[in-house]
């Protein structure tokens, strides 16, 4: 096993998922089978409980385990189906070692950070590499490894001790360290100063840990003088210097390190130069290429409550633009804050309220995610009661869903209380219920978690028709509450349609109404399986709903592509409406983000 670990220095949010993402997809096309592995220091057990505030999305597993969304972009870039083993917490890994402590494991040793817990850190990584996540047989041939946070952190102390003795142990033709760091560019002068990314390398090697390849992020190209420089004070060979520079979206990324011949360094290191392939990049390259192509746009909605922080929806804004790039549209995503589409807003801020209703009466269709809480629910509703009544394409995810139903039983049948548990006990009509199986006491781990099969119940629905007619699916879940079992006759009786439910039939899980274009809500999270080349059937869906031909509905899901030279885009449109809330594009500065005057442009 080959490992290849990426750290980052000077500041966080460089991008570091991106670059393990970029460089595992680079290895692939070489040839190589890659697994993933991301360490994470805090103390939390996963990050299940965490605010997206705090930490982006919770990007939710096969098996259940809720973890970092940089493991989202693992499986988006190199299509592997990732265990929550493949997410190293400082919380999960103390606990494995109090348990083995209180099993008396230990024998008497007194239990200290070192050996034992360092090699807890060595012992789970080697277990894990050894995990196929790709659908074949054996374990891969590289595990890439990012580590979490800067270089210098306490936090991460125990984890650099832990790879320093790792990398000594396997030796050097089993190890390579790409340290991604910040070169920035002072205004004044427009010098690029190599002065923290020397201090970076310095403190890195100060812990034993010694960058084979150094990835620099920067707003251009690095300059020659600059990166011989680099290479002088930081001991790293120029050719083993890449620059990660501003690019318009991520799918760059990989293309920016094969030029760079950044897998030469890395297969000379590992002494696999004659055994791997020149990279194979065809489709990536054409879908990257073509994407400044698309002009035709397509404008979406995104009602909820996180918009001031994009990665609270990062993986529905990573369906919504594969789904846009398989129709040849030019994704618009208009962010609208659920809260301010509430009657309360309409009089203490009446400017906001109308800016609200105007992008989303200016969109092409309406989405609204999952989410939990009550603040904002009534805004959502109102969303979903404008898309119903309007006939605008609308797609409703897990929270979503729920609110669709809510405002039928509404509008429709009269139920002017109708609501969940969640946001009121006492309602006379609970539409939305607890889940029998839940806890009430406990947050951590105890919704109903990970894949779960989904089959349909009518044949001809525009869900089943996306799907590809298949008799099921299965599709990954992250929900306490449901759609009660109890008031499903009457609802469907009134025009709702549950065309696809659980293994009991008493589940819900997709929900139509048939007598609107395109009014779908899921209880599963369907983004979560989303990849560039293979965009999810429901997304493609709405996109193809939003004044677009009907032909993926007519082919039973498949995407007609036009005659053009590849797949296409990267570009997306985001128009942000946020009270004045500061916006922050995800994954980090990789996205070559500047401002257009409308908002701003990925």
């Amino acid at each position: 096993m080959k490992y290849v670990l990426v750290t980052g220095g000077v500041v966080s949010g460089l991008g570091k998922g991106v670059t393990a993402s970029s460089i595992g997809l680079l290895l692939q096309a070489c040839g190589l089978r890659v697994t993933s592995i991301k360490i994470d220091p805090y103390l939390n057990t996963d990050a299940g409980t965490m605010s997206p505030f705090e930490h982006g999305e919770v990007f939710v597993l096969d098996d259940g385990g809720e973890v970092d969304l940089d493991l989202g972009n693992y499986e988006r870039f190199l299509d592997l189906t990732l265990t929550c083993d493949n997410n190293i917490t400082t919380g999960k890994i103390y606990q494995h070692v109090i348990d083995k402590e209180r099993r008396g494991d230990y024998l008497g040793q007194t239990v200290q950070i070192i050996p034992h817990v360092t090699d807890a850190v060595q012992e789970w990584i080697e277990r894990v590499a050894m995990v196929p996540v790709d659908g074949k047989e054996g374990p891969a041939d590289v595990c890439v490894i990012e580590l979490g946070g800067t270089i210098g952190d306490i936090e991460s102390m125990l984890y650099v001790e832990a790879l320093g003795q790792f990398s000594y142990r396997i030796g050097p033709g089993n190890f390579c360290l790409i340290h991604v760091s910040l070169v920035p560019v002072i205004n004044v002068v427009g010098e690029q100063k190599t002065k923290p990314t020397q201090h970076s390398v310095r403190e890195l090697r100060g812990h034993g840990l010694t960058p084979n390849i150094l990835a620099c992020r920067s707003s251009k190209p690095l300059e020659e003088n600059v990166k011989a420089k680099l290479a002088q004070f930081c001991h790293v060979p120029a050719e083993n210097i890449v620059t990660l520079y501003d690019v318009p979206n991520i799918w760059h990324v990989p293309l920016l390190l094969r030029d760079q011949k950044a897998h030469e360094a890395i297969l000379k290191g590992f002494n696999l130069l004659g055994v791997a392939r020149e990279p194979n990049l065809k489709e990536w390259t054409a879908r990257t290429e073509i994407s400044a192509t698309l002009h035709d746009p397509v404008r979406i909605a995104m009602v909820g409550k996180y918009t001031g922080l994009s990665d609270a929806y990062l993986s529905v804004l990573k369906a919504l633009l594969h789904a846009s790039v398989a129709c040849r549209r030019k994704l618009v995503v208009d962010w609208v804050a659920a809260g301010d589409l509430e009657d309360v807003t309409a009089k203490e801020a009446p400017e906001v309220y109308k800016a609200a209703w105007d992008l989303l009466k200016g969109a092409d269709g309406v989405l609204v995610p999952g989410g939990f809480g009550d603040r904002g629910v009534q805004g959502k509703i109102l969303a979903a009661k404008y898309a119903r009544e309007n006939k605008v394409p609308f797609l409703g995810i897990c929270l979503g869903m729920q609110i669709a139903v809510i405002e039928f039983a509404r509008s429709v049948l009269g139920m002017v209380d109708a609501n969940s548990t969640e946001f009121d006990p006492e309602t006379t009509s609970p539409c939305v219920i607890f889940m029998p199986e839940g806890s009430k006491t406990h947050m951590g781990g105890t919704m109903r978690l990970g894949s779960r099969r989904t089959y349909f119940n009518v044949a001809d629905s525009k869900s089943a028709k996306l799907y590809g007619n298949v008799v099921f699916v299965d599709e990954r879940h992250r929900h306490r509450y449901e759609v009660n079992p109890d008031m499903i006759s009457q609802l469907e009786d009134a025009g709702l349609s549950f065309v696809g439910r659980d293994e009991t039939g008493r589940r819900m899980e997709i929900v139509e109404l048939p007598s609107h274009p395109y009014f779908v809500g899921v209880q599963f999270h369907p983004e979560f399986k989303s990849r560039p080349g293979k965009p999810s059937a429901l997304f493609l869906g709405l996109i193809a709903a939003c004044r677009h031909s009907n032909t993926i509905l007519q082919n039973n899901g498949h995407v007609v592509k036009p005659v053009t030279n590849g797949m296409s885009n990267g570009h997306v449109m985001v128009k942000t409406h946020q009270n004045g809330h500061a916006f922050k594009t995800s994954n980090g500065l990789l996205n070559g983000v500047y401002s257009n005057g409308n908002g701003v442009h990925l």
